[in-house]
């Protein structure tokens, strides 16, 4: 569980990060999945992107990706949305004490 002053530092990590995830009509599917968890244990942060054609919403999306595999929304806003998962061995990202 993420403290507001982790996911506060986090958002401003993920400012400058393009969408690498990009959810459209066929809304989240394995493949989405499978590329969110690639691209979360190479880079432990990621940003995502819910077309206008989706079926769900950026929070729905978010969630249940993150549920699938084991990740926080650290925000959405709007279309837009990013996770955090932190990698088991070689973590990257130093997150500020609770």
């Amino acid at each position: 569980m993420l403290t507001s002053k982790q996911r506060a530092y986090l958002r401003g990590l993920a400012n400058s990060y393009e969408a690498i995830v990009h959810v459209g009509k066929g809304g989240v599917g394995a493949t989405i999945i499978k590329q969110a968890d690639d691209a979360l244990t190479a880079r432990e942060l990621i940003k995502g992107k819910v077309l206008e054609t989706a079926p769900e919403t950026a929070r729905e999306v978010a969630e249940q990706i993150a549920a699938e595999i084991g990740a926080e929304v650290v925000m959405t806003i709007g279309r837009t949305f990013v996770l955090y998962r932190r990698h088991p061995e070689e973590p990257k990202i130093m997150l500020p004490r609770k």
